[in-house]
């Protein structure tokens, strides 16, 4: 059967939100999109972040572009909070060059989200 995606415009406002609350000014909104995507069947992933790498972007002739992918079977599933908190996981992964590369998790970690996720709460309190 496969897996199944689509546009997630309720989504995209949420992750446009989260990044423009946290002042994330690398991430270009008009080169990112979100989808849900159904049916991976994939054990422990919630989300992932998909990039146009720069052998794809000189090919093209086009500049980088990110795609968050919600795996709807587990996202769905997830209180508003975790939702936000795997939103801005997703936004973490995105490096400042905003050039078709991502951050590891190295960086992108339970601890970086959550001090990510304080601020924004922080922020929307006002």
């Amino acid at each position: 059967m496969g897996i199944k995606y689509e546009l997630a415009p309720e989504l995209k406002e949420r992750l446009f939100d989260i990044a423009l609350t946290l002042k994330l000014n690398h991430i270009q909104l008009g080169s990112i999109e979100c989808m849900r995507s159904r049916g991976s069947g994939s054990y422990n992933t919630i989300a992932r972040c998909h990039a146009l790498s720069k052998i794809w972007q000189k090919t093209l002739k086009t500049n980088a572009f990110y795609i968050i992918e919600l795996l709807s079977e587990k996202f769905d599933k997830q209180n508003k909070e975790e939702q936000d908190k795997t939103l801005i996981h997703e936004l973490l992964h995105i490096p400042k060059s905003f050039g078709g590369g991502f951050k590891h998790h190295d960086f992108v970690c339970k601890k970086t989200v959550d001090e990510y996720y304080k601020k924004f709460r922080q922020a929307k309190t006002f």
